[in-house]
């Protein structure tokens, strides 16, 4: 798909707040509230990415802070306590960071966010520098696209294409990012490769099919 946004590096954020290893609790807070940003990226002196610092990580200093000194040392191994402990970027940091490039598809982004339970995530080149930062609602701004921008890329770049022929009796039309594909087709066992293909257009929400096969030859 040629103008379609399908990879991170079209919609992430270039600037981003980080901190390195060394950084103090306080510091981390208030970068957070500075940036009114969750979670900050970890970096070591060459701007590698070795960790992330989040809300979550600096809880615990909160929620342990009355808890009895005997039980918190029989608790000594749990993550929460170690955290509640810590005082740098790099002892609450989760390491190593969850990353992706600034080629990876949106897709591909979608899938590590559901799957490591994050919310967004650092984009790295290929030395894990950093070089972004990409969230769920960067991703969801394909879904902004107008119907009209949507409909002329079905029609240039999937109906265009999947037919050596135009389709000329298909039509093609967008409401509020479902298309719809209505018409005659020659051949309609291509509806499932369509199908698959008009969803592939980033920012298409779904579509749905008023064709009909070819028109009965009369004798």
């Amino acid at each position: 798909m040629l103008n379609t946004p399908h990879i991170v590096g079209d919609v992430m954020t270039e600037t981003v707040a980080a901190v390195d290893r060394e950084a103090r609790f306080k510091e981390i807070v208030e970068t957070m509230e500075q940036w009114k940003v969750s979670a900050l990226p970890v970096l070591a002196a060459e701007g590698r990415v070795v960790g992330v610092v989040s809300e979550a990580d600096l809880l615990p200093k909160e929620e342990f802070r009355e808890a009895d000194p005997v039980r918190l040392e029989q608790l000594r191994r749990v993550d929460d306590v170690r955290r509640a402990e810590a005082v740098t970027a790099g002892e609450l940091m989760t390491s190593p960071a969850h990353t992706v490039g600034a080629d990876a598809t949106l897709s591909q982004a979608a899938r590590v966010m559901a799957r490591e339970s994050v919310k967004r995530l650092p984009v790295v080149d290929g030395h894990g520098v950093l070089r972004g930062i990409v969230s769920r609602a960067d991703l969801l701004k394909v879904f902004l696209r107008s119907d009209e921008d949507l409909a002329q890329e079905v029609r240039r770049d999937v109906v265009g294409t999947l037919f050596a022929v135009p389709a000329k009796d298909l039509r093609v039309s967008v409401t509020d990012g479902v298309v719809t594909l209505s018409g005659q087709l020659r051949d309609t066992s291509v509806i499932p490769v369509l199908a698959r293909l008009v969803r592939s257009v980033e920012g298409v929400v779904d579509v749905d099919f008023e064709v009909t096969g070819p028109a009965s030859v009369r004798p």
